[in-house]
């Protein structure tokens, strides 16, 4: 069976999915290839692991470019000749289904609903696309309850199966604080929080910093590690009154999550929307409590292995950082919570095999029909 992988996004948590999968699939014995932009962490990564990697230059977000864009993707998938294509993400889910148009069994991830983070004219447009697209979408994988329900709410009727993602559960591991801490240079015995991820409204790291004040009235001390890059970056540390604070620390890009997740007291995830993020998965696989805003497969995921708040409720995500930075007890409670959590329902080979059946499974009744 040949597959290929289609993704605009080339690193962070799409690509990490992409990656997965593409070597499960070709460690099952499938021919594959990934097709996406050729500078970033995914095609390098891929053309290390031996996975062929075709390159597809394409923007993040929609425009007349999407026009030469479809064209591209189109002359690609014509002569890999798939017989399955599997789109990730919001972009490839509209280029690639134009591009194909139900010629091939075509899978659809949206690792979060492009309507969700649109607003006003634009939701509903977004929306009325993916109603639209259905009809040349032969499986969507929705990464969690909330997806599929946000889904369907909006009209999609294709049909669709919920596979939550997944991590690496050995490489994610419970680790020595102190000795990452150090490494890291980080203060050995200060409370501290980490918010890891790509600096951009949607990760709402500008939520954290507006609640830290009320974490730092009552942790004295206490330090907030804000761990990544992104277009929000520079924006944030110019303007927001926090930033510049002692006790707010601004790493950058990390290329080794386990030793933030290991040096972390707890992990916090700020964000305004998510599909399935995988920061409280590693969290929780490397035994730290994770404080959220309940957004899409929050809930799903973190259950009682750490706080899951209402989205924006800033004296709520005060209040529970700071109980798990003052009770390192309750901290560590939790994080053995999510670590038995992770291993039993999280971790990366359920979701890969899963993924592969289903794939498996499209195949086969396209080539019966």
């Amino acid at each position: 069976m040949r597959v290929v992988h289609v993704s605009q996004p080339v690193a962070a948590g799409v690509a990490v999915v992409v990656l997965e999968l593409a070597v499960a699939q070709r460690n099952r014995g499938c021919s594959v290839t990934v097709v996406c932009p050729p500078s970033g962490w995914l095609a390098r990564r891929a053309r290390e692991l031996g996975v062929p990697v075709r390159a597809w230059t394409a923007t993040r977000s929609p425009g007349v470019r999407s026009v030469a864009e479809t064209l591209r993707l189109h002359r690609l998938l014509s002569e890999l000749d798939p017989d399955v294509v599997h789109l990730h993400s919001s972009k490839a889910g509209l280029a690639g289904r134009l591009a194909v148009r139900g010629g091939r069994a075509t899978v659809f991830q949206p690792h979060l609903w492009s309507f969700e983070t649109a607003r006003g004219p634009l939701r509903r447009a977004t929306a009325a696309w993916e109603r639209f697209a259905s009809r040349w979408t032969d499986l969507v994988v929705c990464v969690s309850d909330d997806e599929l329900v946000a889904g369907r709410a909006a009209g999609v009727r294709a049909r669709a199966e919920v596979v939550c993602n997944g991590v690496d559960t050995v490489r994610f591991s419970p680790g020595d604080r102190g000795s990452a801490r150090r490494r890291l240079g980080l203060p050995e015995h200060a409370p501290i929080a980490v918010c890891l991820g790509r600096l951009a409204e949607l990760k709402g790291q500008d939520q954290l910093l507006s609640a830290w004040p009320a974490v730092l009235r009552r942790v004295p001390g206490a330090r907030l590690v804000l761990a990544g890059d992104g277009p929000m970056g520079a924006v944030w540390r110019e303007r927001h009154p926090l930033a510049g604070h002692e006790s707010v620390l601004w790493p950058g890009h990390t290329d080794d999550p386990v030793a933030w997740y290991t040096a972390a007291d707890v992990v916090v995830l700020p964000s305004r929307a998510e599909g399935m993020a995988l920061v409280p998965l590693e969290a929780m696989a490397c035994a730290r409590p994770v404080v959220a805003f309940d957004v899409g497969g929050v809930l799903q995921s973190v259950s009682a292995a750490g706080a899951v708040l209402p989205p924006g409720d800033l004296a709520g995500l005060a209040d529970a950082v700071s109980a798990r930075l003052a009770d390192p007890e309750l901290a560590t409670l939790e994080g053995k919570r999510g670590r038995r959590r992770a291993e039993l329902s999280f971790d990366r080979g359920h979701m890969t095999a899963r993924i592969a059946a289903l794939v498996d499974d499209l195949n086969r009744r396209e080539h019966v029909s």
